[in-house]
């Protein structure tokens, strides 16, 4: 540590954490805490021997931690504190100023502390590297991006939320949500997706699940998402998009088109690319949209972002959502295949999407969101005579279906008779005739799902206008 970072060094901080379980705190209350977070050797010492003598004798008096001690500590702090080992730890109990009740505040300042001299070194290091002419700057970032999110991810756990529960208070807590949604009369234990009849059969968007949809190109994922979303948000919950294969603008559109077609303004996005739309609809469209202008959605169109850039919109995501005093709730992917593998598993795309998965229904637990990730399905289905995909035509790996929590599937037969031609004069006229009939038609195949049954769901969906309701609209 450099003599900068050395000044900034409060040993306080980990001197009230130490006093503190001395005089008989509980370690458990600050069981993310590592010795490697404690700046001081002695401390990260007596951290450590405090943790064992806890284990192996029950106790952290003082002289029980003294005799779980090494032989050469007492060397060690004649030498930094000119002190006793014993008489630096009663030191420590008469000083400790929050004494047992404040173990979790304290613990997570020395974690906090570590944290900021940690990002310090690695500065000090970027520059250093970066100061090399013959240094490559991409493997630099690498290296320092890589470190940096060890760093936040400690930080992280230090503020998790507590995952060990018994039996009775795991009830109790469960209750809760079943008696919020008697209350709320809808069915709902988790957000809305804003279609009726998806939201009967799941419960809604749960919090700490991942739910992947998955289909074909033109089948309506992100029309879909993006009609999710807005229902979602507008029942006041923060909603997060990470869109890594449309920019902002053009989902923009489609939310113009979307909103406006619940007003009667039916115009086609396309027109709106193409500014072929007429000066009346696009005032209408405004119009329409005015009470959709202030929802708590964001959206993230940087392409390529790595798990580690993901986690760092979302934490950003989070922190607007609070500004504007709401929570978020829901992060949409579009799509799962398009987020950027790690080196880990480079050449190796199951092991990269296996990857990208554990990763993406671990941020859903870790941030307490619900995760709905696209994803693209492989062109095997194309050459089926029954079009409907399963499980079988998730791409690339079968852990996506593993860690799933609902796994559901897209199918518009529209689309595959709007490129077919009957062989026969009658086969045309049948093909025609189904093609209206199917014209505004979406399948929702839920082909897996934890807590529910698997079933198809019928539903609306306008694609030109990128709308897509509950069937019951017609």
């Amino acid at each position: 540590m450099t003599d900068q970072l050395s000044a900034s060094f409060v040993s306080e901080i980990e001197q009230e954490v130490l006093g503190a379980l001395l005089i008989g705190g509980d370690v458990r209350d600050v069981s993310d805490l590592k010795p490697e977070f404690f700046v001081a050797d002695i401390h990260r010492l007596l951290f450590g021997t405090i943790r064992e003598a806890h284990e192996r004798f029950g106790s952290t008096a003082p002289a029980v931690v003294q005799r779980a001690l090494p032989s050469e500590a007492q060397a060690l702090f004649l030498n930094r504190t000119g002190r006793s080992p014993l008489g630096y730890m009663m030191d420590l109990q008469g000083a400790t100023i929050y004494g047992k009740g404040g173990l979790k505040r304290t613990g997570a300042a020395v974690v906090e502390q570590w944290g900021r001299l940690r990002v310090g070194e690695l500065g000090q290091q970027l520059a250093v590297a970066a100061a090399d002419a013959a240094a490559n700057p991409t493997k630099i970032i690498k290296t320092i991006a890589a470190d940096l999110d060890d760093v936040a991810s400690a930080l992280r756990s230090g503020r998790r939320r507590h995952t060990l529960y018994t039996m009775d208070t795991a009830t109790k807590e469960a209750l809760v949500d079943v008696q919020d949604a008697m209350a709320r009369g809808n069915g709902l234990t988790g957000h809305t997706w804003g279609l009726t009849d998806i939201n009967s059969t799941t419960g809604g968007i749960h919090p700490g699940e991942m739910a992947v949809i998955g289909a074909r190109p033109a089948m309506g994922k992100t029309a879909l998402a993006l009609s999710v979303a807005l229902r979602c948000a507008a029942t006041g919950v923060g909603v997060g998009i990470i869109s890594l294969e449309m920019g902002a603008k053009k989902l923009a559109l489609r939310r113009l088109t979307d909103v406006g077609y619940d007003w009667g303004v039916k115009v086609p996005y396309t027109d709106l690319i193409k500014g072929t739309v007429s000066q009346k609809d696009l005032d209408a469209l405004v119009a329409a949209n005015q009470d959709a202008d202030n929802l708590p959605l964001w959206i993230e169109e940087q392409s390529g972002l790595t798990i580690t850039d993901i986690r760092v919109r979302i934490e950003r995501m989070a922190e607007m959502a609070r500004a504007r005093g709401v929570a978020l709730g829901v992060l949409i992917i579009d799509y799962l295949q398009l987020v950027r593998p790690s080196s880990r598993y480079a050449g190796n795309r199951v092991g990269e999407i296996t990857e990208i998965s554990w990763s993406l229904r671990e941020f859903g637990r870790e941030f307490g969101i619900g995760i709905i990730a696209l994803s693209q399905l492989s062109r095997g289905v194309e050459s089926r005579d029954d079009k409907r995909p399963s499980l079988a035509d998730l791409r690339d790996s079968g852990a996506i279906e593993q860690d799933a929590d609902m796994v559901a599937f897209l199918y518009r037969e529209a689309y595959y008779l709007e490129k077919a031609k009957g062989k026969d004069p009658d086969k045309e006229a049948d093909r025609v005739n189904r093609l209206i009939d199917c014209q505004n038609e979406l399948e929702f195949i839920i082909a897996k799902q934890r807590n529910g049954p698997a079933r198809t769901v019928k539903l609306f969906v306008d694609i030109a206008c990128s709308a897509v309701r509950s069937a019951a609209r017609v």
